[in-house]
């Protein structure tokens, strides 16, 4: 499966941005896809992933209630539309596949895309 992730930029705090991720090669195989980021100097934090069959949803505590991961299957996209931002969103987020689990809060999918920068200025 390939990733190919877009939709990062510059954003005010309190504002939005929306990322995409395009999925391509053995879709079929996709079971989860979501979004981790990573700050320089931090370790990979998972965002938000979402069921490609089932539709079921996680997210990580940082972005519930905030971020909205949604799934277009006849396209093989995903999007995250992240709302409330703050500048500590700020981060290249990185989107992922997994053809076995969907539940990323606890474990790390195999598939990655490259990043896309998101900053949130203050």
């Amino acid at each position: 499966v390939q990733l190919q992730a877009s939709g990062g930029g510059l954003a005010q705090a309190g504002g939005s941005l929306r990322l995409s991720c395009a999925a391509s090669g053995r879709t079929s195989s996709i079971y989860g896809m979501g979004w981790f980021r990573q700050v320089p100097g931090k370790e990979r934090e998972f965002v938000a992933v979402i069921g490609w069959g089932s539709g079921v949803t996680y997210y990580s505590d940082s972005v519930k209630g905030r971020f909205i991961i949604s799934r277009d299957n006849a396209q093989n996209t995903v999007n995250l539309q992240m709302n409330s931002l703050n500048p500590e969103d700020t981060a290249v987020y990185f989107c992922a596949s997994d053809p076995n689990f969907v539940d990323w809060r606890t474990r790390t999918p195999d598939y990655w895309g490259q990043g896309t920068l998101v900053t949130v200025s203050s």
